[in-house]
């Protein structure tokens, strides 16, 4: 853990919302995980859900699938793999993690669309920030096929409003005349084993893919222990028994790390 979290990488993460961390899973299991987010992404679904469909608007953006730990053993591997989930917490400075869910996310090639600058928190039902999320791609990534940007430091700017990914707004006209306005982002390609994390409230955006194959990504959204549900509709939310005011908690959003 020492070698791929650093005390260099926890102070980056906190200083400016995102982090490049490499080698964070070997040869053997990007192999395996890639086999089994193919098929978790391709099988017919009883628990997790797509958020796209073919054709539409959205899809051009990403195929997305939600909540893949639900209905592939395999996959649930990744989801809770314990050497994330600790990093998921040192960045955090959490005593405890919770998974929130994770997704595949399927940048599909010829017709893509760029993936607009967003934050993620306002699309979450918390009452406060804190979550964040770490992106794997299965193969190396780069502004041809669909690499992240981040904005150093926008995690400290606070909620702003979502956005309409399918027909985007400009989130900067939100940030107009301060000093983030004139922050420049920063391209993280990666290469194939390797990840970034990012804050809930960091800008981030990703490239269009220009290649001829499906950009695959596993991204797993972590919250730390305590997090209290906003009531706020979601779809991993509605309709399993919890509580608005009341900490996240039960099989489904279980924890997944802790001090000891």
């Amino acid at each position: 853990m020492e070698v791929l979290l650093p005390q260099s990488k926890i102070d980056f993460y906190q200083e400016n919302g995102f982090v490049e961390i490499e080698n964070a899973l070997t040869e053997e299991e990007m192999n395996e995980l890639s086999e089994f987010l193919e098929e978790a992404m391709s099988q017919e679904s009883n628990h997790s859900v797509a958020t796209s469909v073919k054709g539409e608007s959205y899809y051009k953006v990403l195929n997305q699938k939600v909540n893949l730990w639900r209905d592939h053993g395999g996959m649930s591997r990744y989801t809770f793999h314990p050497k994330l989930a600790k990093m998921a917490m040192k960045l955090s400075g959490a005593s405890g993690i919770r998974l929130f869910h994770d997704h595949g996310l399927w940048k599909m090639p010829q017709d893509s669309k760029p993936t607009a600058w967003h934050q993620d928190f306002p699309y979450w039902p918390m009452t406060a920030p804190g979550a964040l999320s770490v992106w794997i791609p299965m193969h190396d990534v780069d502004e041809h096929n669909g690499c992240m940007m981040f904005v150093p430091g926008s995690h400290k700017v606070g909620t702003l409003r979502g956005i309409n990914l399918a027909d985007p707004q400009d989130l900067y006209d939100q940030i107009k005349g301060t000093e983030l306005e004139k922050t420049k982002p920063v391209k993280v390609p990666l290469k194939r084993g390797s990840c970034t994390f990012h804050h809930g409230l960091t800008f981030h955006f990703a490239h269009a893919n220009q290649s001829d194959e499906p950009r695959r990504v596993l991204a797993i959204i972590y919250m730390p222990d305590g997090t209290i549900y906003s009531g706020k509709s979601h779809l991993v939310t509605d309709h399993v028994g919890l509580e608005g005011g009341k900490p996240f908690g039960g099989g489904l959003f279980p924890l997944v790390a802790k001090q000891t």
